[in-house]
């Protein structure tokens, strides 16, 4: 009976169960069975242990060690171009005490707050503990047109999976060191590329900016995360802690009023 049922699905050109089985789109259990992994809470390895002072530890301890390896998307060692170095001068002339509202992107994916990474067949969410969350949309869409996009402190971003990478492009991000003064002066035309993979019990970001208005050719950084074991749970909060002071020379901690 099933030869003679086949032979005549096959004679009205009809697909035959298999056939039909797989043009079935998976289950949603199966979609998310088919995704990595990434659980914890992160926080970059260079500033691993940083407390209220914002000084990692990495810093203080060797006052000597090389910031580029603390905080590599600051861009220090970026090929900045004539455009690049007058924002450089101009963001360090304005930096001392000033206050930051908070680390936005590229800094948040660099920055002493821990962040979490939720993973979904269509968007991937990274959130860290100052409210800040980053939408990745993974469901196959394009990058937005230019005409329907306009600069923000994450930008616009879509990602798609390379086997276990997820590989991230952002778009329109307004200016970095507006929000966070540590950041790279980067335009709103630059454009970022991420890889971020598990090694092991670490994981990796690896970083390609691009920005035909202040860099000479393109900037690379890997940035390294590991879980950040002071956070059993995320807890979010206000950016409202900021007490960067400065005494003439130096950034220093603003005192607190009697009572707070």
């Amino acid at each position: 009976m099933k030869a003679a049922a086949l032979a005549l699905a096959m004679a009205l050109g009809l697909p035959s169960a298999p056939a039909m089985a797989q043009d079935e789109a998976p289950s949603r259990a199966e979609q998310f069975a088919q995704l990595p992994y990434f659980p914890g809470y992160w926080v970059s390895l260079g500033q691993e242990g940083t407390t209220i002072t914002g000084l990692a530890p990495a810093l203080t301890d060797n006052p000597n060690v090389d910031i580029n390896a603390i905080m590599p998307l600051r861009a220090n060692l970026a090929a900045w171009n004539e455009e690049g170095q007058r924002r450089v001068a101009e963001v360090r002339a304005a930096a001392g005490g000033r206050k930051a509202l908070g680390w936005g992107f590229p800094m948040m994916m660099n920055c002493a707050t821990p962040f979490q990474i939720l993973i979904t067949p269509e968007e991937v969410l990274i959130s860290n503990a100052y409210n800040e969350t980053r939408h990745i949309y993974t469901d196959g869409r394009p990058m937005p047109d230019e005409l329907d996009m306009w600069p923000t402190t994450w930008g616009t971003s879509v990602g798609h999976w390379e086997g276990n990478v997820l590989v991230i492009e952002t778009a329109m991000v307004k200016d970095p060191s507006l929000f966070f003064h540590g950041a790279p002066p980067f335009s709103e035309e630059a454009r970022y590329v991420e890889r971020i993979h598990i090694d092991g019990d670490r994981l990796i970001s690896e970083f390609t900016v691009t920005d035909p208005v202040t860099l000479n050719e393109p900037y690379h950084a890997t940035v390294t995360y590991v879980r950040d074991q002071g956070f059993d749970r995320m807890i979010q909060v206000d950016w409202d802690n900021d007490r960067t002071g400065n005494d003439g020379e130096f950034n220093t901690i603003e005192a607190t009023a009697v009572g707070d």
